[in-house]
């Protein structure tokens, strides 16, 4: 079986270290993917093959459980994650155009990251936060009632 490629930048040792806490423990899959995804900010490729081992899984196993969660990515994200809310109230008042304007701006569509990994755009169902539509969340912080110039003051500011 081929290993997948490994970013050099990743520390195959730190990984094999998580595993190593809960060696043969399969409950633990979850738990130890996270705290992976925490250190390096998504589950690299490489890291599959060793959570699995470690775990006395399938690497198949594995995977299945982080492709199932959103929570979990196996691509980096930037530093500063972006999300537009899609929920049928920000639909309504204009997330479409917001949505749009990011992308132009950041020169990425949604999903991507840019090449500096600077910002990662993504959209959500709904933030819960309909009143304020629309909306946009920077790392964990909520902006409502956005429109195009408010994009614009964010992204000036060096917030996003």
């Amino acid at each position: 079986m081929d290993k997948p490629p490994c970013d050099e930048r990743i520390d195959m040792q730190r990984i094999e270290s998580i595993v190593e806490e809960c060696k043969g423990q399969k409950w633990a899959l979850i738990p130890v993917v996270q705290k992976i995804q925490n250190e390096f900010g998504y589950i690299p490729p490489a890291a599959i093959p060793v959570v699995a081992k470690g775990l006395r899984l399938f690497p198949s196993q594995v995977q299945g459980v982080i492709s199932f969660y959103a929570q979990f990515y196996t691509k980096p994200r930037g530093r500063q994650i972006i999300r537009v809310c899609r929920g049928t109230a920000c639909h309504v008042r204009g997330a479409e155009a917001l949505l749009e304007l990011l992308e132009e701006r950041l020169q990425i569509q949604e999903g991507e990251t840019t090449p500096d990994m600077e910002y990662t755009l993504e959209t959500v169902a709904c933030i819960g936060v309909c009143a304020l539509a629309p909306n946009l969340v920077l790392n964990d912080q909520v902006h409502g009632q956005m429109d195009a110039e408010k994009v614009q003051q964010l992204l000036k500011k060096g917030e996003a």
